[in-house]
Order: C-alpha cells, then sequence, then structure tokens
C-alpha cells in the first residue's frame, strides 16, 4: 500500500545526503541488524528503494534548534528545506526539547501520521 501511495505522489518522502547516511550508519549497527532480523545486504536494499521514491533535497545551510542529539539535526534540516508538513519520527521526546516550535512542519510519530493521513485521505 505505501509504495501504491507514494508511487501515485499521494505521499512523497523528502531525503538529504546526510540522512541517508545515518539511516545506513544506525540500521548496520549489530544489535539493529539482530532486532530486525535482517542482513547487511537487506538494509542496501531497502535504501536502495527509500532512494528510488523519494524526493531528494541538498541541503545548503545548517539548522541546530538545539536538539540534544547532534544528529537529529540532518533530520531537521531535510525537513525544512523539502517544506515537509511533518517531520515523522518514533524518537520525539528528543525533538520535543529543541527549539522548534516556530518551524513550518509537525514532530509526530509513525502511528498519529498513519492515523491522521486515513482520517483526510480515506
Amino acid at each position: 500500500m505505501g509504495q501504491a501511495l507514494i508511487l501515485e505522489e499521494k505521499l512523497n518522502i523528502a531525503l538529504s545526503t546526510p540522512v541517508v547516511l545515518e539511516y545506513d550508519d544506525v540500521l548496520r549497527r549489530k544489535e539493529i541488524l539482530e532486532k530486525l532480523n535482517i542482513s547487511s545486504d537487506q538494509v542496501e536494499d531497502v535504501l536502495d528503494l527509500l532512494i528510488l521514491l523519494a524526493d531528494k533535497y541538498s541541503i545548503y545551510f545548517r539548522l541546530r534548534p538545539n536538539l540534544l542529539d547532534e544528529n537529529d539535526n540532518l533530520f531537521v534540516e531535510c525537513a525544512f528545506t523539502s517544506n515537509s508538513h511533518y517531520l515523522i519520527t518514533s524518537n520525539i521526546k528528543d525533538f520535543k526539547r529543541g527549539e522548534l516550535k516556530s518551524y513550518p512542519f509537525k514532530v509526530i510519530t509513525p502511528g498519529d501520521f498513519y492515523y491522521r493521513w486515513r482520517c483526510e485521505n480515506e
């Protein structure tokens, strides 16, 4: 279902090179591979598909909204540059501590996004 929504442009994914590199780094960690029960080759396949389907953005500036994890700023920059409506993450608590109130996107969980999207589109 998700891939069809992306192909029909009902749902857009924004990516930047730093975001892809962060996904690659995190997903290839031994404990993550074991937890997800996937191989490094499968990570590469997933990232290749994500890159194929996503809208790609180049980041020409740095935004630093005082997030605890410096790598979370990569996602803020991508959401801001792409004019995204949402930054979707399971890591809500780290984003709540930053100075994001004036940013043009809302930080929400995947579950909340799914619920909103279904209510608005079905």
